[in-house]
């Protein structure tokens, strides 16, 4: 599992399970300020733990935890679907769908900034 500092449950909830389609896994409250929120992408063995900002040192890392680099990798079945789903949603895709030796990808910025590389596998 990974954290994704973010600055509302809710909101970040919405985008991750409305906008990219993953699964809500929990979300449990432990205090009133606090809820343990997990997402992933629909059959991955691998999860993401919503962590909302606590701090000002935290606000400042939402969607820049790596500097501004690719931070979190996607493998997907249909890249060029996908992209044309999110393009009408309003997500921001950086250029053009590539093709590489491994497979077609593109990064995409999630609504807090992060950078993900999203691949269709060769």
């Amino acid at each position: 599992m990974l954290t994704l500092v973010v600055p509302d449950y809710d909101d970040a909830i919405a985008h991750y399970v409305g906008d990219w389609g993953f699964e809500l896994l929990e979300d449990r409250s432990l205090s009133p300020e606090k809820r343990w929120v997990r997402v992933a992408p629909k059959g991955s063995p691998t999860g993401f733990l919503l962590a909302k900002a606590a701090n000002p040192d935290q606000v400042r890392a939402i969607g820049y935890q790596t500097g501004g680099r690719v931070f979190l990798f996607l493998h997907v079945d249909n890249l060029h679907e996908l992209v044309a789903q999110w393009t009408h949603a309003g997500m921001h895709i950086e250029g053009p769908i590539r093709t590489e030796d491994y497979g077609f990808v593109c990064v995409v910025q999630d609504r807090y900034g992060n950078r993900w590389d999203v691949i269709q596998p060769a």
